[in-house]
């Protein structure tokens, strides 16, 4: 059974960090890409950043580029999301997801396109 399990979403100060951790299980982490999707209250689901299978290849939503960084530990079956600078408009609950088909990049979400998703960790950056 494939499981993603998102921790490290927390209450942050703006312009202060956090990092994301996403554990997977239940299927070859190695050969599949990694999605970050966020949602914030009454907003759709938004695309975050995508890292491919062997880490190689990573894009970001225009909305966190130069801020956000994905990364992956095929070791540890674990995808990260290092989040810098954070504002309040990055307030939201953000889920892992894969599938297997790939995006690089993903203009409009549906939960449809992916087929395994975590159940979120909420980041709330206030001050």
């Amino acid at each position: 059974e494939v499981q993603l399990a998102e921790s490290g979403g927390d209450l942050v100060q703006p312009g202060g960090s956090l990092r994301l951790s996403c554990a997977a299980s239940g299927f070859t982490f190695s050969n599949y890409w990694m999605y970050w999707v966020r949602q914030a209250p009454g907003a759709p689901l938004e695309w975050v950043s995508t890292i491919d299978n062997d880490g190689k290849r990573t894009a970001y939503a225009a909305a966190v580029k130069g801020r956000f960084t994905i990364s992956r530990d095929t070791a540890k079956n674990t995808v990260y999301l290092q989040m810098n600078t954070l504002k309040p408009e990055d307030t939201a609950m953000y889920y892992c997801a894969t599938d297997e088909r790939v995006y690089l990049s993903i203009s409009r979400v549906e939960k449809a396109d992916f087929r395994y998703w975590g159940l979120g960790t909420q980041v709330t950056v206030s001050s």
